[in-house]
């Protein structure tokens, strides 16, 4: 199915707007899942940002707050289009912000207070992503908040949560990620740990904060109450799929440790041929061991070579020198074949495997450009980039980018003015600093 994309303009400038699927509500999308939500967004960065990304790309109308003059501080965290920096064309930032407004606001000012606090009284739920307390200092905490507003959720994400001696330390990914135990695990034995790469424990918080949140509007709208919902990211990464719930759940059952592989070993991975391996134009991977193996010389066409009874022992799977003699077999028919070309008979053979694609390959991957995963937007700056698209779709009320990441305070006017505030008060609190 093709995405479509259909075009609207959206402040000062064009919106590129892709449905997940075609069908007969093209131009006149119908109504998202969440647009009876309203949120108001204190968070910067990743892991918060993505909670309220994920809200508002399925309809929640999201009023994001940024400090004035600086922003959210992902503004100046890259990529950026010729790799020049800019506040209004970060990558992250642009695919963290769709379908959000902007209004600037100084919470330190008793009118920026003052403004926030009337801007939480007109909404369903309010998230923050700043240190424990801060709220608080800035007299917005979820008692201040909820007085004039007692259905009102309130999303706190902070690096251990909202009590113990740990709330007030610092972390980062590569903090939470150790601290949740498997980075212990990732590496091989004769070395130090190995982190793997990128942030996706931030995001992964990001996907419990919004999970989290929802049930919290669920539950206010059952019974009429509010509550306050406090999310560790550290906790988050504790309970992660990523091996460390499993293997959390070993030590917990039977005391077992996980430990690091001797670097080319048989036995820790479980089997041959297990990992990454180079082939013609890249690399390859297979879990293809133990009990898949026999699929493995299937794909392979049962060469010669490993035609014995032996290699379909148990035994043969964890002998270190029976590997060696699959490796000068495996190798090079490997190496005269590429990645499409192996994923091909693989798949045939039902063997466990996939092929190393680089950002360029998944760019250009055409099945995923059918099914929509990709959307582009024009933003006002940046013009036409292509961000990922929808996490999932939904057939009665699809995903859809109805305007590209905000300008610093671009809708900072226009909010203030829905709280009644005339002109030249809007005048005078940007004369002031406040907005």
């Amino acid at each position: 199915m093709d995405a479509v994309t259909v075009a609207k303009v959206v402040g000062s400038g064009t919106c590129i707007v892709l449905s997940a699927h075609t069908d007969s509500r093209v131009g006149s999308l119908a109504q998202s899942a969440l647009s009876d939500i309203r949120v108001l967004d204190f968070t910067q960065y990743i892991a918060g940002p993505y909670c309220t990304k994920l809200l508002a790309d399925y309809g929640a109308e999201v009023l994001k707050v940024e400090r004035p003059g600086t922003g959210d501080g992902a503004r100046r965290m890259g990529p950026f289009p010729s790799d020049t920096p800019h506040p209004e064309k970060s990558g992250t930032f642009l695919h963290l912000n769709t379908n959000k407004r902007s209004v600037t606001l100084d919470l330190k000012t008793d009118e920026g207070r003052q403004i926030a606090l009337d801007l939480a009284a007109r909404v369903d739920v309010v998230v923050e992503s700043f240190r424990p307390g801060t709220m608080e200092d800035f007299g917005l905490s979820y008692e201040a908040l909820s007085g004039s507003n007692p259905s009102l959720v309130m999303t706190s994400i902070s690096n251990f949560g909202l009590t113990g001696p740990y709330r007030d330390w610092r972390g980062s990914e590569l903090i939470f990620y150790g601290m949740g135990g498997e980075l212990y695990s990732t590496g091989v034995s004769e070395k130090e740990p190995l982190k793997l790469g990128g942030t996706v424990g931030l995001y992964q918080a990001g996907t419990i904060a919004a999970y989290a949140t929802l049930g919290a509007i669920f539950a206010a709208r059952d019974d009429g109450g509010g509550q306050h919902v406090d999310v560790s990211i550290m906790e988050t990464q504790t309970g992660s799929i990523d091996r460390r719930m499993s293997m959390l759940l070993a030590y917990q059952y039977n005391g077992e440790i996980t430990e690091r592989a001797p670097l080319g070993s048989a036995t820790g991975s479980g089997g041959y041929p297990s990992g990454v391996y180079p082939c013609a134009d890249g690399f390859f991977q297979f879990t293809g061991g133990g009990n898949y193996f026999p699929r493995v010389l299937e794909m392979l066409r049962y060469p010669d070579e490993l035609s014995g009874d032996e290699w379909l022992t148990p035994e043969a799977q964890a002998d270190e020198d029976m590997q060696g003699l699959f490796d000068a077999v495996f190798y090079p028919w490997l190496l005269d074949r590429t990645k499409s070309e192996i994923w091909e008979v693989a798949q045939k053979s039902r063997v466990l495997s996939g092929p190393l694609n680089t950002m360029e390959d998944l760019h250009h991957d055409p099945i995923f450009h059918q099914r929509g995963a990709f959307a582009e937007a024009e933003h006002p700056e940046a013009e036409t980039l292509r961000y990922p698209g929808r996490p999932f779709i939904m057939g009665a009320t699809p995903w859809a980018i109805r305007r590209p990441a905000p300008l610093l305070g671009q809708h900072t006017d226009e909010i203030l003015a829905e709280l009644g505030l005339s002109d030249s008060q809007i005048g005078a609190f940007r004369d002031g600093g406040v907005v």
